[in-house]
Formats: structure tokens, sequence, C-alpha cells
């Protein structure tokens, strides 16, 4: 069990961190549920009262308290999120039993640019050390981040890129950690300065832990050293500001597991960032504020170890430069007569070249996706206490790459698979449509619904060979057509109050569910050794479509009992579970389990 030792926070203007958390703890301030917000570019929000969809923020002591290495250990606790936890520092998260190509991570808006979605060992380059808040957005709120963040966004937000001039012109602050299951130790440190028009920030981060300890012994192979820096600066003017930061991400983190601590499997990460973004907030009549953000990356992770040849070295390498940029208007209050009509419009487009390369390389040739979208947020205000929210994305997308023919049973002969050039074009279009009505009670109703669409990825159109990380031989479809979910919502939300709750019932029905099928052969590390029924150490499995059934709720609640010192005892709880069937009514793999738990604080 982990035993925090120290953690330390500090503000050089002498002003103390404060925040909302869930649990934990002994008495201390009374605390409310964490805000339901939704995500912007700018580390704004909405109240729920101005959104329809399911939304969580942590922030302030919540992610002080913390020693998880990634944002999905993190939201683990929270309902309907779960973890992939591959190894420490490299877990992805999963909402409402989607992840991977379905769930967009993240930072200031802008993607995290990495290959984390590619292979359940790839970390997120992320770390919590560096926001100041995290978000989980679910529902309608996703169209503004693209296709695939159909099953929702993880948004990490931070001040790399200042906002706002500095009280008193300078701020420093510091924290750290340390725990005893894996002698770990974890520290960040940020300054932030302003003088004139100007304000810069400069942070800095690092944890390093080795193997965690187990009944009996240890884990091997589960030693982690991550590191990060960033400058960022901005010109700050009346209504508005634009600013640009460039980070660096190292991370050396070991794979666990029999074989792989003997191979001594680790990866060596390393990612270059840069972004830039900025706001004009009321520049003409009928425009509330332009805004506009840019991300430009270059990431790389060796995959190292000890290969058939008995030499310690790199035996894969995986790389994925990505450019995204995306620009938005708000619109004015427009009178209607139905009431007042407000609203945001923008445009955002992508570039992402991924790819495998080196001895064991096989899994994925080059790949181009070029992604360009329009969207569109408009609401209704039909009463003082009824409104109507819509929203639409038409997205049109080019996925190139050499796609491969298999055997129609997938085994040898012959025993080497032909490749052609191919480019898949796309164009999914989503839509929603919500109700929002403030009952008594301080409560919120809300009411959604969506029909959202995916294209398929490039791994998933033009995978073919081996993944050791998930133990599997990976085999693309270049055929897949697009995958629609069409989804309802009911949700309930108390946020005052002695007793605070949010509550969400929904039913998602995919069409065209794209999922890895396994076809009952196994394999090593390239095609002419696969074979039925051979127990080879790999898999294999290959991506297909059907439709499925995803029906969920999810629940959490916290009440104060009573005053204790200058603080509040009281109770929470939370519970979620999601069903997820294909039509037949058989099983969707890797859907996490019903959850239920509580405490008091």
């Amino acid at each position: 069990m982990s035993l925090k030792s120290w953690a330390a926070v500090a503000s050089a203007t002498g002003v103390a961190c404060m925040s909302t958390a869930w649990g934990g703890g002994a008495a201390r301030a009374q605390e409310t549920l964490p805000e339901i917000v939704i995500a912007t570019d700018r580390d704004k929000a909405a109240n729920v009262s101005d959104t329809f969809q399911s939304t969580t923020s942590l922030s302030g002591s919540e992610l002080h308290r913390s020693t998880a290495a990634s944002l999905a250990d993190l939201l683990t606790t929270q309902p309907g999120m779960a973890a992939s936890t591959f190894a420490p520092g490299a877990s992805r998260p999963n909402i409402r039993g989607l992840d991977d190509y379905r769930v967009r991570v993240q930072e200031n808006g802008i993607g995290t640019h990495d290959a984390s979605d590619f292979s359940q060992d790839h970390q997120v380059p992320v770390d919590p050390l560096s926001a100041d808040k995290i978000e989980v957005i679910r529902g309608p709120a996703t169209l503004r981040y693209g296709n695939q963040a159909i099953g929702g966004v993880v948004n990490a937000s931070n001040n790399r890129i200042p906002e706002n001039l500095v009280p008193d012109n300078f701020s420093a602050r510091f924290k750290g950690a340390s725990s005893s299951v894996d002698s770990s130790i974890d520290g960040a440190a940020s300054v932030d300065a302003s003088g004139d028009h100007v304000a810069i920030h400069v942070d800095a981060f690092g944890r390093r832990a080795g193997d965690y300890r187990i009944p009996g012994g240890v884990q091997a192979n589960t030693r982690l050293h991550t590191e990060g820096q960033s400058v960022g600066g901005s010109y700050i003017f009346d209504g508005g500001y634009i600013g640009t930061a460039i980070q660096h991400t190292t991370s050396l983190y070991h794979i666990p597991g029999i074989d792989d601590a003997k191979q001594n499997t680790r990866i060596d990460l390393e990612q270059t960032k840069v972004t830039t973004k900025g706001e004009w907030r009321a520049p003409i009549d009928g425009i509330a504020a332009v805004r506009f953000a840019f991300g430009a990356s270059d990431y790389k992770h060796d995959e190292i170890g000890i290969g058939s040849n008995g030499i310690d070295g790199v035996q894969n390498t995986i790389k994925n430069k990505e450019i995204e940029g995306r620009f938005e208007i708000d619109h004015a209050a427009v009178a209607t007569p139905l009431g007042a009509l407000t609203g945001n419009w923008g445009l955002q487009a992508s570039n992402r070249k991924l790819g495998t390369f080196g001895s064991l390389g096989g899994l994925l040739a080059p790949t181009n996706t070029d992604a360009v979208a329009g969207f569109v947020f408009e609401q209704l205000q039909l009463t003082e206490t009824l409104k109507l929210q819509a929203a639409g994305r038409v997205e049109s997308l080019s996925v190139s790459g050499l796609a491969p023919t298999f055997p129609a049973n997938f085994l040898p002969p012959p025993g080497t698979i032909s490749e052609t050039a191919a480019t898949r074009d796309f164009a999914p279009k989503s839509f929603s449509v919500g109700l929002l009505k403030t009952l008594p009670w301080d409560m919120v109703a809300s009411l959604s619904a969506q029909r959202a669409q995916r294209a398929p990825a490039a791994p998933e159109l033009f995978s073919r060979g081996s993944d050791d990380a998930s133990g599997t031989f990976v085999i693309g479809n270049p055929n897949l057509q697009i995958e629609t979910a069409e989804s309802i919502e009911l949700g309930l939300k108390r946020a005052s109050g002695q007793l605070r709750f949010e509550a969400s019932l929904y039913y998602t029905r995919y069409l065209d569910f794209i999922y890895k099928q396994v076809t009952g052969n196994s394999c090593t590390d390239d095609f002419p050794t696969c074979g039925a029924g051979l127990g080879r150490p790999l898999l294999q499995v290959a991506y297909g479509q059907r439709d499925t059934n995803f029906r969920g709720a999810e629940l959490m609640a916290q009440l104060d009992v009573a005053p204790l010192g200058d603080g509040m005892f009281g109770i929470d709880g939370q519970f979620d579970t999601v069903r997820a069937t294909f039509a037949d009514g058989t099983n969707v793999p890797r859907i996490p389990p019903m959850r239920a738990g509580g405490g008091v604080w």
C-alpha cells in the first residue's frame, strides 16, 4: 500500500491554493461536488446550467494530493471512468467502456499528438504534475474536437500560454510527493511573471519510481523516469491575448510481465511540441469573441529490449508527427421570436503522419491522415427556466497507407502478404440536440440526443503485424466503413445545499462498431508463423464491424452531516455501470465492471 510521506504546495504571492474535491482526507473546510464544466481552449468553463453534457472537473487539492503518474490513473475513481493500467505511467483513459480511437486526450484544447491510442503500452505525454485542471467531457460537447472523440474527451489545462497578467507581477508554485510502495519521488515547479503587457511562464516537473513492492517481493520491470519542461509567453492587451509555448517531454518506463522482465523491455519516449493560441473578445458588433489555437509536435519512442539475437537494443521505433489548428467565433446574442440565441462556430484542421520502423516494425507502414471540419453550437433561451441547445459537425478525412491483403482464413500459405497503396476518404456527419430545465430545490434536469459518426483510424485500416505489448498479431481491414453512434442521455443534478448529487442514464446504439475480433489463430512476430491451434505467444486478431448496444448509469452524491471544527463532517458515495453487447446478445470485449464506493471526510 502506498504511503504519501510529504506534499507541499506554495505560492510566492502568499495566496493559498483552494479547490473542491471528492472524498478523502480528514475534516476540512466545507466542500462541494466537483464543478460540472465544459472544457474550452481558454481554460474557462460554463456552469452545468449552460451545458447539456456530463462533464467532470478536478483541480486544486484533488490534483495536489494524488501521486498518480498518468491522467487515466488519476481519473479512474470518477464515475464512468476507467484506466488501461498497462504499466506505471502508461495508462490511457476509458470512458463508459470506450477507449483508444474513441477517446481524445488533449492539453489546452490541442491533442496530445502521441501514439497512446495505437497500443496499450504507449504513454500519454501529459503528466498530472503539469496540470492545473483536468476535465472529462462526454456527450454533445465532444463534437467540437473531432470524430475520434466520439466516446469522450480528457482535457488537461495549465498556464503554459498565459492568458492574463500575474497579480503583483510574480508568482511561483512548488509541489512534490513520495511513495513508499515504489520508493518514488516526484516534484514540479512553475514561475509566472508579467510586466507592462507581457506575461511569461516557465515550468518543469519530474518523477522517478522503482519496481513496486507486492506481497512476497517486487513486481519486476515496473520502473519509471519521466520529466518535462516548458517555457511560454503572451502579449496581453485590452480584450484579449496572443501567446506561444514550447514544451519537451522525455520518459523511460519499463513494461511488466514475466517475458518482458527477462528481456528488460522498456520504452524510451521523447516529444517536442509547440503551441500557439489567442483570443480577442468583442472585436466588432455581433461578434462576442474570436479565438484560435495551433499545435505542432514531433513524437518518437523506441521500444528497447533483448532481441532474439541476445543483444539488448532498439527493437522497434514508432514516430508520430502531427499538426492541428482550430479557429472559433462566438456570436453575440440575437433576438428571435422564441428567445435569445447565442452560439459558437468553428473550423478545425489536422495532419497526422504515423508509422513503425525497425526489426519489429511491421505492425504499421507509414500512414498519412488529413482532416478538415466545421462545427456549430447554438443555444436558444426559450423561457427563464428552459433552454434548447443544438450542435453539429461535418468533417472530411483522407487516410493513406499500404493496404494489406490476407487469405480469407488469415493463415498461410502464401507466407507473404501483398500490399497496395490505398487512400480512403470519409465524410462523417454528427449532430445533437438537448433541453435544460431548471427545477425546484436548485436542481437542473437535462435531456440530450445525439447521432455521431467516426471514421476508421489508420491503424484500424492498415495494421499487419505483431503488437507484443497486447500479446496480439493485428490484422487491419482496409474496407472498414464509418461507425455511427445514436445516443440518448437523461441527467439530474444538484450542485449546492447540504445534499449534492449528479445522476445520469444513457443508451447508445452503434451501427458498424469497429472492434478487434479473435480469429482463433496464433502467431509469433511475422505472418508466416501464424497457424491454427499452435499455442504461439501472440493471439491473432482482425478488425471487423458489428452493431452493438451500450447502456449505463452513473451516480455520485455528497452529504454534509455535521460541522466539525473549521470544517464539515460528511459522507459521499458513487456508482457506475456500463453494459455492452453485440446485436446477438454476446458481450463486447474490454468493458469495465460495475463499481460502487463511498467514504467519509
